[in-house]
C-alpha cells in the first residue's frame, strides 16, 4: 500500500543493523515508483523510513520538522529537474551540518559531485542505479552514518581514466592513484588496505605521500582527506 508523502511509515522489526535502529531517514525523488521502491529497500533492511518527499520544497519542511539522521534526494527534482535537489542539499546542510545526504543521480555529473564533497561529511554522491543493490546502498548509508564522504565507483573510474597532463595529480605513482580512488569511494584506511592486499602501515605511507605531492598541510582533523578527493575530482 502506497504511503502518502510526508507521512511516517515505520520500520519492520526484523533484520535490523546497529545502525538501521538508530538511523532516521527521509526519502525524497519525484518518480514515485522508485521511491517506494527506496523506502522499500530500506523497510525491509531496519532502516527508520520517518518521510518522503516528491519535491525539494516539501523535502526542506521535513527536515526541520523531523531533523532525520540522513536524508536521499534525487538531484532533479520538480519544477524545472534541474539542480532543485542540490540546492536543497545545500539548504540542509547550512541549516542541519550533522545531517547525512546522500544525493543520487541518473548521470554522471562531476561538478555536483565535486561541490557535494567540498561542503564537509558526512554526505554521499551515487548513481541511481546503485540502489538496486541493498548491500551497497546499506553500506553507503552506514558509511555517511559514521561520518564520512562516499562516492559512486563509476565516477572515480570515469576522472581515473580522463587524467590530464596539466593535472596536479600528475606526481602521483599509480599505487598513490589507486589510494586516492578508494579514498574517493570513502575507504577507511584498513578498507583500503584489504582491497590492495598491503598493510595499514603501508597505506599510512601513500597518504602522507598522497599530501605532501598535493601540498596539503597537516591539521587536526581528517578535513584534508576531503580536499584530497576533491582535488582527484576536480582534476580530471
Amino acid at each position: 500500500m502506497d504511503v502518502p508523502e510526508g507521512t511516517h511509515r515505520p520500520s519492520l522489526e526484523s533484520d535490523e543493523t546497529p545502525w538501521a535502529k538508530k538511523a532516521r531517514v527521509i526519502v525524497a525523488d519525484d518518480d514515485v515508483l522508485f521511491r517506494e521502491g527506496v523506502v522499500g529497500l530500506l523497510d525491509r533492511s531496519g532502516w527508520d523510513v520517518v518521510g518522503q518527499a516528491g519535491d525539494a520544497d516539501l523535502l526542506v519542511a521535513l527536515v526541520r520538522e523531523l531533523v532525520p539522521d540522513l536524508v536521499i534526494i534525487d538531484i532533479r527534482m520538480p519544477p524545472t529537474h534541474s539542480v532543485e535537489g542540490l540546492e536543497a542539499a545545500r539548504e540542509i546542510r547550512a541549516a542541519f551540518p550533522q545531517v547525512g545526504i546522500l544525493v543520487l543521480s541518473a548521470y554522471v555529473e562531476v561538478e555536483h559531485a565535486i561541490e557535494l564533497l567540498a561542503s564537509g561529511r558526512p554526505v554521499g554522491y551515487l548513481l541511481k542505479n546503485r540502489v538496486t543493490d541493498i548491500t551497497e546502498l546499506t553500506d553507503a548509508l552506514e558509511r555517511i552514518c559514521k561520518g564520512g564522504a562516499v562516492v559512486d565507483p563509476v565516477l572515480v573510474r570515469e576522472l581515473v581514466v580522463a587524467q590530464r597532463r596539466a593535472d596536479p595529480l600528475g606526481e602521483l605513482s599509480l599505487r598513490e592513484r589507486e589510494v586516492l580512488g578508494l579514498m574517493a569511494e570513502g575507504r577507511s584506511n584498513a578498507g583500503i588496505a584489504k582491497q590492495l592486499w598491503v598493510t595499514e602501515g603501508t597505506v599510512e605511507k601513500h597518504i602522507q605521500h598522497i599530501m605532501t605531492k598535493l601540498e596539503l598541510p597537516e591539521t587536526s582533523d581528517d578535513h584534508r582527506r576531503v580536499l584530497a578527493v576533491v582535488a582527484f575530482l576536480e582534476n580530471r
